[in-house]
């Protein structure tokens, strides 16, 4: 299958910092792959490449093989990327709707509306107008993750789903993430909890101090190697 997103030998500063160090990465379209890491990683500054907000080489971020690397964020949003932000980000003079109503500023065609997120998670239907901040931390969740499905995307990037929220609320919001791709989105995510993130993925990329230290599918890697991988043992 197609590469729909590849980086190529990708780098990452911080001014003079250098946070990642030549990452290779492929996701196919309809794919789920988890990014796990301890904290430091290099797990948020590899999104933020792909999502614009860190400037790369062009071709060192490649969506369908044009090279995207450094292209302003709201262009990639247009080509088909959108992003669940670690701490959701909701704005909180708005009401639900009007969060969800952002995310298609755009104007990129396709199945997902109103509608189709209030399907998905019916709670955002009976609290569309309290201010988005006044939800739970579950819900708010649901509230950024049908904010980006309004922008219709190709490539869906969620930044720790779980962080903060009770087990069963994470079950809730995971249990959903086949359904959305089954409409022919492909995810990332990146998570914290590995058991969680094998689960709900067909393959696993670890980083470590900015590099990858081990990928495979997420089936069939044993608990043993992900667990050197994760720490550098």
């Amino acid at each position: 299958m197609a590469a729909l997103l590849q980086t190529h030998n990708l780098t990452a500063f911080y001014g003079d910092f250098q946070a990642l160090f030549g990452i290779d990465f492929e996701i196919a379209t309809g794919e789920i792959v988890a990014i796990i890491g301890a904290n430091g990683a290099g797990k948020s500054t590899f999104l933020k490449t792909l999502t614009g907000l860190i400037k790369t080489q062009k071709d060192a971020v490649q969506l369908e093989g044009d090279g995207i690397g450094g292209v302003p964020p709201h262009d990639l949003v247009a080509r088909g990327i959108a992003m669940v932000p670690e701490g959701r980000r909701l704005f909180p003079s708005l009401s639900v709707e009007e969060n969800l109503t952002i995310g298609a500023y755009a104007k990129r065609g396709g199945p997902w509306t109103l509608e189709r997120v209030y399907a998905t998670f019916p709670v955002l239907s009976e609290r569309r107008r309290n201010p988005g901040t006044a939800l739970s931390g579950g819900q708010q969740q649901m509230v950024a993750i049908g904010r980006a499905l309004m922008a219709n995307p190709k490539l869906l990037i969620c930044d720790e789903l779980s962080l903060g929220l009770a087990p069963v609320v994470i079950k809730e919001i995971y249990e959903a993430i086949p359904k959305i791709t089954a409409e022919g989105i492909t995810a990332i995510i990146v998570e914290q909890d590995v058991a969680v993130a094998k689960r709900v993925s067909h393959r696993l990329y670890c980083f470590q101090e900015g590099r990858v230290s081990l990928t495979g599918e997420s089936s069939k890697t044993p608990m043993e190697d992900i667990s050197k991988a994760y720490f550098g043992i």
